[in-house]
């Protein structure tokens, strides 16, 4: 798979902020939603750019280390969730229903046999979730590239469709832990700073989660910095076919929202590999994760909301559409002072 991302142009930048800054309003006004508007004329490559079919992909899968007790819940509950996926009655379902947002769900490498199913895209890498990274690598560097390309796949033929804007989601019990993994590794924080309480848990369980996180870092002595090693030793299948659908998306020229902390650490993934892909990436909400607020300082972004969500499921990204499409709609229906002769700040 090809990881290289163009840099969204910055040819229109003097128009775009001219054009923000003619509004009926004083200068910065708007504040994060100009800044936002102006990221997506450079994204689309016009003054007056349109987010068609906006759509979430929620991916799921299993994670081999959860079987350690590393999170509050039984690693069935990823197979029932994305059962209530199917079924329309999760958050996220609600909230994309909401909001006229499309959504899809991608079996990544949940270890649950769905058969055929309505609505299920099934992109399975590995029957049984990925291996345990308290022993050895989470799943092999071929395993990850096809997950990646498995990923990429699906956001390009979102954008075959028409869609110019794309959020993404997750399933996985256990997947805080693998986040928080990779978050430390990308970010050299420590890793305490990275772990939080996931699906709930007490504080011993928390005190188990470091304990069990910082064993798995110990059996990785000759541990690597790169971002692809990093993902395939301590990611989830999820976490690596959303890096490439998030990569790939960048290369469609698409608005990419990323949720919360375990999105974020495929995003911080996709932004190691390729630092251009921040151009395309909107952060949603600051999730009530202490690993997020890691992420987002590490890459030094600001998200639109807080809320102290959560969950996960991508219903950050849900959640925050509403301010998107009104950053994009101000900037191509609001007057101008000229239009709607007003005086200007004298």
């Amino acid at each position: 798979m090809d990881y290289s991302v163009t840099p969204a142009t910055r040819e229109l930048d003097a128009a775009l902020r001219r054009k923000i800054d003619q509004k009926t309003k004083p200068l910065g006004a708007l504040g994060h939603l100009e800044a936002l508007a102006l990221q997506m004329g450079r994204v689309r490559g016009t003054l007056t750019p349109t987010l068609a079919m906006p759509h979430i992909v929620v991916l799921a899968g299993d994670h081999g280390a959860a079987k350690a007790g590393i999170s509050a819940y039984p690693q069935e509950v990823t197979w029932q969730m994305v059962e209530n996926f199917l079924a329309g009655g999760a958050a996220i379902n609600v909230f994309a229903r909401a909001n006229d947002i499309g959504l899809t769900i991608v079996d990544a490498g949940v270890a649950h046999d769905f058969g055929a199913r309505e609505n299920l895209v099934d992109a399975k890498v590995s029957r049984g979730g990925t291996l345990s990274y308290l022993d050895g690598a989470a799943m092999s560097a071929e395993q990850r590239d096809i997950a990646m390309t498995k990923g990429a796949e699906i956001a390009r033929k979102l954008a075959a469709e028409g869609c110019t804007v794309v959020g993404f989601g997750e399933m996985g019990i256990g997947n805080t832990a693998s986040a928080s993994l990779i978050t430390h590794c990308l970010t050299e924080l420590p890793l305490a700073a990275c772990i939080g309480r996931g699906t709930g848990l007490d504080d011993a369980g928390l005190a188990r989660k470091q304990a069990l996180l910082e064993q798995a870092l110990a059996a990785w002595p000759e541990r690597s910095a790169d971002p692809l090693a990093v993902l395939a030793r301590y990611g989830g299948f999820e976490i690596a076919m959303m890096t490439g659908a998030m990569l790939a998306a960048a290369q469609q020229k698409m608005l990419v929202l990323v949720d919360g902390f375990i999105c974020g650490a495929a995003a911080l993934t996709a932004a190691r590999i390729c630092p251009d892909f921040l151009d395309y990436a909107v952060f949603c909400h600051a999730s009530a994760e202490a690993g997020h607020r890691a992420q987002l300082g590490a890459l030094n972004v600001s998200p639109l909301i807080t809320l102290d969500l959560r969950l996960g499921e991508g219903t950050g990204a849900a959640l925050a559409w509403p301010l998107v499409r009104a950053a994009c709609a101000f900037l191509n229906e609001m007057a101008s002072f000229e239009s709607a002769g007003v005086s200007e700040k004298l």
